[in-house]
């Protein structure tokens, strides 16, 4: 077996280098003595305390020169001034905001109480000199009076002459003032017949409901549909005096009692002989069905052609209105209200 040869230590580096390393390391303890170990805590704590420092210095970047030092949890919420934060009320503060918040909303709802009370006077005023809010049945006389209904309906025959000559004298006015020469032979019995003519026009002012029902309502335990359709209607608009025409189709359902089948006819004639606007007219005749008979329903729809819009204005010869008005069972269930549209064929057109 062959010997092994002696080696230097110069041909291992790796202990030599070891070597060197505690060759290093025994002179720093050497040097150091036993007080190396603190001097090293001393240094770690000298780290901390400039870390602090640093801390600080950004949170009063962060907060600005008079910041409370409060650092953000997390950069995605903004920094805040403390000063920016609502301070504390106290039990004082706090009553005194709200007194003030009560005085506030009595002082509102005093001026709110004034105002309604003064449009309530300034209403009640216009409505006495314009028509009056009443019933659609009036049992002291007519339905829905206007502002001298009661006159007409009770003058004598002298109050009727003269009142006669006022409308003639006004339409002679008219024709006057439209350049025309009312002398002339075609005109100068004009004023009188236009004066005949609009008291026609307007003589529903003359009646009452319960004049034209005269207790034709009969008890006869029927609770089906009762329908009157295509019932011609003439007007007058109210807007411009000049006629609107066309049909309305009435229907009700008895609560056991049925109404004369004429009568509903005769109601819309009644109400429709007035200054009239369409929707009103229509509102009109259904409720005063829905008074006098108290059915479970009533329904009103009115199909007219207004010669103010054919005449005059957008001049739309072919259009037509239509306008209803449902109650009772008609109006909150949508069987019944398509069963009376398909049956008066609106729905079809």
């Amino acid at each position: 077996m062959p010997q092994s040869e002696p080696t230097d230590g110069r041909d291992t580096p790796i202990s030599s280098a070891s070597a060197g390393g505690e060759g290093k390391a025994k002179r720093r303890k050497s040097k150091n003595g036993n007080g190396g170990g603190g001097s090293g805590s001393g240094n770690s704590s000298g780290k901390r305390e400039r870390g602090d420092q640093d801390d600080e210095a950004m949170a009063k970047l962060a907060n600005g020169p008079h910041g409370d030092g409060l650092r953000r949890s997390s950069i995605s919420k903004p920094g805040r001034d403390r000063r920016d934060e609502p301070e504390p009320r106290t039990k004082r503060q706090k009553r005194e905001k709200r007194d003030k918040s009560e005085k506030r909303r009595q002082t509102a709802a005093d001026n709110d109480e004034a105002s309604s009370s003064g449009s309530k006077r300034d209403a009640s005023r216009s409505r006495s000199l314009a028509r009056l809010e009443s019933p659609v049945i009036d049992f002291d006389g007519l339905s829905r009076p206007s502002v001298g209904a009661r006159d007409r309906l009770e003058e004598d025959p002298e109050a009727a002459a003269a009142r006669l000559d006022r409308i003639k004298g006004a339409v002679r006015t008219i024709l006057e003032c439209v350049g025309e020469n009312a002398d002339r032979e075609g005109l100068l019995a004009t004023p009188e017949r236009y004066a005949k003519a609009m008291l026609y026009f307007t003589r529903g002012y003359e009646q009452n409901v319960l004049d034209i029902v005269n207790g034709a309502i009969f008890q006869e335990g029927h609770s089906e549909m009762v329908i009157v359709k295509d019932v011609d209607v003439y007007s007058v608009c109210e807007h411009h005096l000049v006629p609107f025409t066309g049909k309305m189709h009435i229907g009700y359902i008895p609560n056991n009692a049925v109404i004369g089948i004429s009568k509903l006819p005769r109601i819309a004639e009644m109400f429709a002989r007035r200054l009239q606007i369409q929707e009103r007219l229509t509102k009109e005749v259904a409720n005063a069905i829905f008074e006098v008979l108290r059915p479970q329903g009533v329904a009103v729809v009115m199909e007219s052609s207004h010669l103010c819009m054919v005449m005059r204005g957008v001049q739309k010869t072919s259009s037509t209105t239509v306008t209803s008005c449902m109650l009772g069972c008609f109006e909150r269930r949508d069987k019944t209200r398509n069963e009376f549209l398909s049956l008066i064929n609106v729905n079809a057109r």
